[in-house]
C-alpha cells in the first residue's frame, strides 16, 4: 500500500487545481477518498497490486471500464500506477436486509445477470479467471508458508476445497464481480450500480450467487427464490447441492482471505475478529451441508 495514500490522492495529475482528499470509508484492500474538482465529486481508489489476494489492478482497471460501458458502474475519469478516479454516485449503499427484500432482490439479480453477461462485451485487454477453488488452494500454500497461527487447520480445510470444487461439477462460465457485498451495491433513487471490481474475473455465476446470498444472510427460501431469479425455473436437486457446496466455498474464501490478511495486510482492520466471525458463519454453513446430505 502506498506510504501516504492521501497525499498520493491530492496529487493526481487529472486535478485542475488543488484538492483535498477527504476519507471515504468501507476500503478493505484500498483506501478510498472523496475529491472535489472543478465543480464536480470523484471517488478515488488508491491501492497497489495485491498478489497474494490476485487482486491486480490493471484488471480492476479493465473491469471497471468494461462496467461503465455495460452501465452497471460509475465512469472512470482517470487512472496511473496504484489509482483509479472515477465519478462519485449520489445514493446509498445497500444493507443486507434490503437486499432480501422481495422488492428489491430481482433488482440486484438483474444487476448481476448483466454483469455476467453484457460486461464481457466490453471488455479490453488481458482478463483475469477467479476461480475460487484455485483461491483457496493458494491461499492455504500462503498460510503455510507465512506460518500462520491457522496451519494446523490446512489439511481440513484442503479436503473440503477438493470436496467442494467436485459437488460444484460442470459450470457455465460467465464474468463474475466476486466481491457481492451489499455495501458494493448502490442505489440512487432511480437505479442500481455495482461498485469495486478488484476481483472481478471470469467465474462460476455460482459463485457470485452463493457470494451475495452468503454476505446478504439469505434464508433457505430466499436463495430458493435467488436461483428461481437468475435461472427462470425452481431450482431442481442437483443446482441446490452445487449451490450449497458453493455457499459453503464463498464463506470459506472470506475466512481465509482475512487469515492471509492477518499475516500480510497493512491496512488498519481487525482481522483476527473478522476471521473468527467468518469461521463461525462457514461452520455453520459446513454443518448445514453435512446434515442435509448436499
Amino acid at each position: 500500500m502506498t506510504a501516504d495514500p492521501r497525499a498520493r490522492a491530492e496529487r493526481l495529475s487529472c486535478w485542475r487545481g488543488a484538492v483535498e482528499a477527504t476519507p471515504l470509508g468501507g476500503g478493505m484492500t484500498n483506501t478510498n477518498f472523496v475529491v472535489h474538482d472543478g465543480g464536480e465529486k470523484f471517488v478515488v481508489r488508491i491501492g497497489d497490486d495485491i498478489p497474494i489476494h490476485q487482486v491486480m489492478r490493471f484488471n480492476e482497471r479493465a473491469a471497471s471500464i468494461a462496467a461503465h460501458a455495460a452501465g452497471l458502474s460509475p465512469e472512470v475519469v482517470h487512472s496511473e500506477a496504484g489509482a483509479l478516479v472515477m465519478r462519485f454516485v449520489e445514493g446509498r449503499t445497500l444493507t443486507p436486509e434490503e437486499v432480501r427484500r422481495p422488492e428489491m432482490l430481482p433488482r440486484v439479480v438483474e444487476l448481476v445477470r448483466r454483469c455476467h453477461r453484457e460486461l464481457p462485451k466490453h471488455l479490453r485487454g488481458p482478463a483475469l479467471v477467479f476461480w475460487p477453488f484455485h483461491v483457496l488452494r493458494d491461499y492455504a500454500a500462503t498460510l503455510q508458508e507465512g506460518r500462520s497461527r491457522w496451519a494446523p487447520e490446512l489439511p481440513r480445510f484442503r479436503a473440503l476445497i477438493e470436496r467442494f470444487e467436485a459437488e460444484l461439477g460442470p459450470t457455465e462460465i460467465v464474468f463474475g464481480h466476486n466481491d457481492l457485498l451489499p455495501s458494493n451495491l448502490i442505489d440512487d433513487g432511480e437505479r442500481l450500480w455495482l461498485i469495486d471490481w478488484d476481483y472481478a474475473g471470469f467465474s462460476t455465476p455460482l459463485f457470485d450467487l452463493a457470494n451475495l446470498a452468503t454476505n446478504g444472510g439469505f434464508e433457505p427460501e430466499q436463495e430458493d427464490a435467488l436461483l428461481r431469479l437468475y435461472f427462470g425455473a425452481a431450482p431442481d436437486p442437483r443446482l441446490k447441492a452445487a449451490f450449497s457446496a458453493m455457499r459453503c466455498t464463498s464463506l470459506l474464501r472470506e475466512v481465509m482471505w482475512s487469515m492471509v490478511a492477518e499475516i500480510h495486510s497493512t491496512l488498519e482492520f481487525d482481522y483476527p475478529g473478522y476471521t473468527a466471525e467468518q469461521l463461525a458463519r462457514f461452520e455453520v454453513a459446513l454443518a448445514l451441508l453435512e446434515e442435509t446430505g448436499d
